[in-house]
């Protein structure tokens, strides 16, 4: 097995993770399925950008080749706006809470169960 194959099926695993909660009813899985969506772009940029081993990130003496710093940017960028917009998913969910007494995305409460269930 190769890395390559590694990292894709991680890219894969966390896609269809993503994805499976992202279309839950719960907001809470909804905001754990956008943060997992993320975490597969984020190792998509990193695959992408053909990271290299054993080469230094911007200089060193004695080297020519050198690892492109662009992946690294991309992604360190993309964790910054990825925490910014899950606290705000955070807080809207907690607002849409508070006002109408369920946590389902339609804002709709379930049915109460009987107690023979």
């Amino acid at each position: 097995m190769t890395l390559e194959f590694l990292v894709a099926s991680a890219i894969g695993v966390l896609t269809a993770g993503g994805i499976y909660l992202a279309l839950r009813a719960r907001t809470f899985q909804v905001v754990l399925g956008l943060t997992l969506l993320s975490y597969a772009v984020n190792l998509f940029l990193f695959a992408v950008g053909r990271l290299v081993v054993d080469r230094p990130p911007l200089y060193a003496p004695g080297m020519t080749d050198h690892a492109d710093p662009l992946p690294q940017a991309l992604v360190l960028t993309a964790i910054v706006i990825t925490f910014g917009m899950t606290a705000l998913v955070v807080i809207l969910s907690l607002r849409s809470y508070l006002e109408s007494g369920s946590d389902q995305v339609d804002g709709i409460a379930d049915p109460p169960r009987d107690e023979g269930e």
